[in-house]
């Protein structure tokens, strides 16, 4: 019976490009799909980006675009990846598309009528240099629950507690690094303490998919009774979750609530239903309709740092819209790169873009990360030194060898019937891979074929074709490769959800049908023929895996210069520049409007500056051995008004002031700031 099913992964933030983690997710969610679509099931494959935010409305107005703009901008970014690794989403939308709006704003509506929607005042963090309530993500401090520090206002990273940004531990603004204080203001609840909440959620999370199957994996349900188990006094951790915002906030308005907005977490999930609703409208099947078919199988592949709100929040959510809930949510663990987390500037970070540019083969990667991969929520690493071996032994040597060895003793590429092949089990292998990727057991399956190749390639050495054709015995040298061609299809069928694209080429090489699982079994035949063989697939390159880890460039080190006693100021003077080259650095008048010590540090000022514009800048000086902070206050000075904003221990710096000072700061001490005569104003440029 074919099946209906609804999949999707998790939305990627719309503020920069995919990374590996990205890719990882969606191999493994496109290759469940792939082997869904060859059991002739019906599956429709979304995704969208997640447009809405804070973190993008603020990174829109540095860039001086709208937040829309900046989105698109992102999104169109996002095909050179899904292509170039080859995932088949039938759809790929935004969470600011209109359906968007509609869902969420309907989903809400119905909550409230539902009685799980409240409201009251709460006391949120403000940054008074940015004029602004601070979302939970621009919050950070110490987990209350952990202690870890530089945590998020909303959940740890570290531990995985969910908690209120008023619970950290010394908070600070990551937008100007300054303290936020506390201001009231109206807040909109999800009632998840309600009990129907918890008595729902304790049935879902325990509940089985459509194959009988567990819905969560046991460590991820493990994770959440944490919130779901009564404490002895019947007390659970399952508290209201605070789903808006206010103004100034990118995302869509809560309906009746003027200059109120859904948090993102509220509306970023629903984007997986109205990317759904966006594509089928485009194919002329009715939504509403088809999320009312019972049968409809509904699958979210999610990493396992946002397990909370796909397995608490979402299936709730949906479930007291009246909608339908997931009938499972597939977590996975997180991807390093020998056993290091990717860093860009260490040299251990793999760029997609990066590995497709130097013409590495994006079939290899998704045979590695098949190769790595359980049910379980577990990390995967890559290992350069493994990626190789597993390609080039492995997936070159042992599978895709088999064609090549034995297309050679066809007599013009024509089969004959094959010998008996009772000592390999094709119908047992393709029996036990189906199984093993419909349990998302890809490692396992990927293990069961190289086995059965191991077996072909076995066979053909003893039965040594090289060595009849000598004989004379020409037939018997073609029946044995003609087996060998037979079983390398049946394992093609098997690699086809993890290989398309060698799938593509092998079907054309053997002139046959398009594999699926209903034929995957059924042989060519004797007086079939087969094509010329060209290579499948080329070896992985030592340089090619050196060039993809290669560290960024350093600076070479240049000659010590002189003594500092021959230069003026200590210093020599810097190589000569252009007219051009000066004017790339924008110099304006600055006033301090305040000034204060920075806590932690004895070199450190936070300088509060008026450059003109319609706020204050925030920037960290190493003064303070020459200056009182009360004593610059008031007073004009000059900044590099165009320098990039730097996150420091202390917060972010969006500029640099200007001071003199001796190189050799021992024998000459002594920082003196610039300041412009008397009649300047803030705000005007220093040409």
């Amino acid at each position: 019976m074919q099946r209906t099913l609804f999949v999707t992964t998790a939305l990627p933030y719309a503020n920069g490009p995919m990374h590996i983690g990205h890719m990882m997710e969606y191999i493994q969610a496109d290759i469940w799909v792939r082997h869904q679509r060859m059991g002739a099931n019906l599956v429709h494959f979304v995704c969208a980006d997640d447009a809405h935010g804070a973190p993008i409305m603020i990174a829109a107005e540095k860039a001086g675009k709208s937040p829309q703009q900046f989105v698109a901008d992102i999104a169109a970014g996002r095909k050179p990846y899904l292509d170039g690794f080859q995932i088949s989403f039938d759809n790929w939308h935004s969470t600011d598309a209109p359906e968007n709006h509609q869902l969420a704003q309907a989903i809400y509506l119905d909550l409230q009528r539902a009685g799980l929607i409240s409201s009251r005042v709460v006391e949120q963090f403000f940054d008074t240099d940015k004029n602004m309530f601070l979302p939970d993500r621009f919050i950070k401090g110490e987990c209350p629950k952990c202690g870890a520090k530089d945590q998020y206002g909303d959940n740890c990273e570290s531990c995985g507690a969910v908690y209120s940004p008023t619970d950290l531990k010394h908070p600070y603004s990551a937008l100007s690094g300054a303290t936020p204080v506390l201001r009231n203001s109206e807040h909109f609840f999800f009632k998840l303490s309600d009990p129907r909440c918890a008595a729902f959620l304790e049935q879902w999370s325990q509940g089985t998919d459509a194959r009988g199957q567990p819905r969560l994996q046991a460590e991820v349900y493990n994770k959440i009774k944490e919130w779901l188990a009564p404490d002895e006094a019947g007390r659970r951790e399952l508290g209201d979750w605070d789903i808006s915002r206010d103004a100034p906030y990118f995302g869509i308005e809560i309906p009746g609530a003027p200059g109120k907005y859904f948090y993102v977490w509220l509306d970023a999930p629903i984007g997986y239903l109205a990317s759904l609703k966006n594509h089928l409208d485009r194919i002329g099947v009715d939504y509403e309709a088809f999320m009312a078919n019972p049968a409809l199988e509904q699958y979210h592949f999610i990493g396992k740092d946002i397990i909370t709100f796909h397995t608490l929040f979402w299936p709730a959510l949906l479930h007291f819209s009246g909608r339908k809930t997931p009938n499972a949510v597939h977590v996975h663990g997180f991807l390093t790169v020998n056993a290091e987390k990717m860093s860009k500037s260490r040299g251990t970070g793999l760029d997609p873009l990066k590995y497709l540019r130097l013409g590495m083969n994006p079939q290899w990667l998704r045979y590695y990360i098949a190769a790595k991969l359980s049910a379980r929520n577990e990390d995967i690493e890559f290992v350069p030194d493994d990626f190789m071996a597993r390609v080039n032994s492995d997936l070159v040597g042992k599978y895709i060898n088999i064609a090549s060895r034995a297309v050679k003793f066809l007599n013009a590429g024509e089969l004959v019937a094959a010998p008996s092949q009772a000592q390999l089990d094709a119908p047992g292998l393709v029996a036990q891979v189906r199984e093993l990727l419909e349990a998302r057991e890809f490692a396992k399956a990927v293990r069961e074929i190289m086995a059965f190749a191991d077996q072909v390639n076995l066979m053909f050495d003893a039965a040594a074709p090289w060595k009849l054709v000598r004989q004379g015995e020409i037939q018997p040298a073609a029946a044995v490769s003609s087996l060998c061609l037979e079983m390398f299809r049946v394992m093609t069928a098997c690699l086809k959800p993890i290989l398309p694209a060698v799938a593509a080429e092998v079907e054309a090489f053997l002139g046959c049908a398009a594999l699926d699982w209903g034929n995957a079994l059924e042989p060519m035949g004797g007086g079939h023929r087969v094509g010329d063989y060209r290579h499948l697939m080329q070896r992985v390159e030592l340089q090619q895996l050196a060039a993809l880890f290669e560290a960024p460039v350093e600076a070479p080190v240049e000659a010590a210069p002189p003594e500092p006693a021959a230069f003026p100021g200590g210093e020599a003077i810097a190589p000569p520049i252009g007219v051009d080259d000066l004017m790339k650095t924008d110099l304006r008048i600055a006033r301090i409007v305040d000034c204060q010590r920075v806590e932690g540090s004895t070199k450190l000022l936070r300088l509060t500056l008026d450059v003109g514009e319609a706020r204050t800048r925030n920037v960290f000086s190493g003064i303070a051995s020459a200056y009182q902070p009360q004593d610059l206050v008031g007073k004009l000075t000059l900044m590099v008004a165009n320098l990039a904003p730097r996150k420091m221990k202390f917060g972010v710096s969006e500029g640099m002031v200007l001071a003199a000072g001796h190189a050799d700061g021992k024998a000459h001490p002594g920082i003196y700031l610039l300041e412009p005569s008397a009649g300047a104003l803030p705000g005007m440029r220093v040409r």
